[in-house]
């Protein structure tokens, strides 16, 4: 959990970080729903990722490329939580 302590009595200030944060988890949403649709495709293509099935029967660029989607969605659902996890206190 992170607690955002924040010192001011200017109420634009307040308002300002809760917008940026908020921007910040809009575009990680967006780039999840890229990075699934991405997975999605994949995975019609060919099931889900199982190297030794595949191995010879698809690209190894391809497959590289897929086991990257799958880094890249864990690490923005990471960061996701992390900015939906944030608290406000005002002081």
């Amino acid at each position: 959990m992170t607690k955002l302590i924040l010192e001011t009595d200017n109420n634009w200030t307040k308002r300002k970080i809760k917008t940026v944060l908020n921007t910040e988890k809009e575009l990680i949403k967006r780039a999840i729903n890229r990075a699934q649709i991405k997975l999605n495709e994949f995975e019609n293509k060919y099931g889900k990722l199982d190297r030794e099935k595949l191995y010879g029967k698809v690209d190894d660029m391809e497959l590289i490329e897929w086991e990257g989607e799958i880094e890249t969605l864990e690490r923005l659902e990471r960061n996701l939580s992390s900015i939906e996890e944030i608290t406000f206190e005002y002081k």
